[in-house]
């Protein structure tokens, strides 16, 4: 019986994938990095980094990064219903379009010795002695390979599992589509430091210079308001009308991207030797840059599963993972999905949106939370 050709191959090289390469590669262990699309690539994300992600990735130690790439200050939200707009202070954020947070988060596992196949399309399939088995294709050509632990950080999209793997996605019927697209710097209006966000009965629209100036969008529609609409444009230019906010005539001409369906689960998050991290773990509606907080933790805090892994596997580790993502991640997602229950529901989110403009002091401990005050230490020390 030979080893697995690798210690850890990860699938999807977005902040959780990376991140989490980056950090076991610091353990010194072997990581493939397995990434289908080219870098740099444009993601549909609202580019915010909320107070978890800031320091998910400092104590990952890669807290400069968002420095070295002049990541944009954030310092406020703006909440638009009809007939009402609020603006609050934000704790803490910075805007960083994903195109080069993605490239320079795999540029940072790479330099810490992970190995990078871009273009790649992995599936993953059975179990082998010490470890499970991924099929890779890249272009015409297909190779096995194995590692002792897999993890899948695919995001929203198909999680390349094979079918007899005991892991569901289950999707929420009314679970909304999200959207997306950047205008480029020269469009006017929706001054940088600020999220913008317009509440609609069908949906939300939120929009934030990044650090080149351009105006990224990002939104999440009701399935038959968008194909009523006729697509997200049409979508996205009805929410900002029914907010107050003003049109943007440039989003008809916009290349623009849609996701699957947002609201989902995959139960468990794990099988032999393989765990499911990010997106691909589960997802709900987000606010003010949650997305990423969640992604940067959960890769933070399957580090030492993964190390635990290298050596035995159990039953005891699929469970743990389940159980520290419920806690960890889990909790903050059950939050966002109370947001989104009270802005599908015009009076709730009207007389929420108000009080908060009447005392803002009142909508600050919310803001914290979703800040979050603190990170709980998740890997172990590095070794000397």
């Amino acid at each position: 019986m030979s080893a697995p050709d690798w210690d850890v191959i990860v699938i999807g090289a977005g902040p959780a994938g990376a991140l989490a390469a980056h950090q076991l590669a610091s353990y010194r262990l072997r990581v493939l990095l397995v990434e289908k699309r080219a870098f740099p690539r444009w993601k549909i994300c609202g580019s915010c980094l909320n107070g978890v992600a800031l320091r998910a990735l400092e104590q990952a130690g890669l807290g400069h990064l968002v420095d070295d790439l002049g990541a944009a200050s954030l310092e406020r939200i703006r909440l638009g219903l009809p007939g009402l707009q609020v603006e609050l202070a934000l704790p803490a954020g910075r805007s960083l379009s994903r195109g080069r947070l993605d490239l320079a988060l795999s540029e940072a596992a790479v330099a810490a010795g992970a190995v990078l196949y871009a273009q790649t399309e992995a599936t993953v399939a059975g179990t082998c002695p010490g470890g499970r088995e991924v099929l890779l294709r890249s272009g015409a050509g297909l190779q096995t390979t194995s590692a002792r632990v897999v993890l899948v950080a695919t995001g929203l999209g198909s999680p390349g599992l094979a079918a007899d793997l005991p892991i569901r996605m289950r999707i929420n019927p009314r679970a909304r589509i999200g959207a997306g697209c950047e205008l480029d710097a020269g469009v006017k209006g929706y001054g940088g430091g600020t999220i913008h966000m317009a509440i609609g009965r069908h949906g939300y629209v939120g929009l934030v210079r990044n650090e080149a100036g351009a105006l990224n969008l990002a939104a999440a529609f009701d399935r038959p308001q968008l194909i009523a609409a006729g697509g997200p444009a049409a979508s996205a230019a009805d929410v900002l009308a029914e907010a107050g906010f003003d049109p943007l005539p440039q989003l008809a001409a916009a290349p623009w991207r849609a996701t699957p369906a947002l609201t989902r689960r995959s139960t468990p998050p794990a099988a032999e030797r393989l765990l499911l991290l990010g997106d691909a773990a589960g997802y709900v509606e987000p606010f003010t840059g949650e997305g990423m907080g969640w992604a940067l933790v959960g890769a933070l805090a399957v580090v030492p599963l993964v190390l635990q892994g290298q050596s035995e596997w159990s039953r005891g580790l699929e469970r743990q993972w389940a159980r520290r993502h419920a806690l960890r991640i889990g909790t903050r997602q059950r939050f966002c999905h109370g947001l989104a229950f009270a802005l599908r529901r015009p009076g709730l989110s009207r007389t929420l949106l108000a009080a908060a403009g009447r005392w803002p002091a009142a909508a600050a401990p919310l803001l914290q939370h979703l800040d979050g005050a603190t990170l709980q230490r998740s890997t172990p020390e590095p070794c000397p």
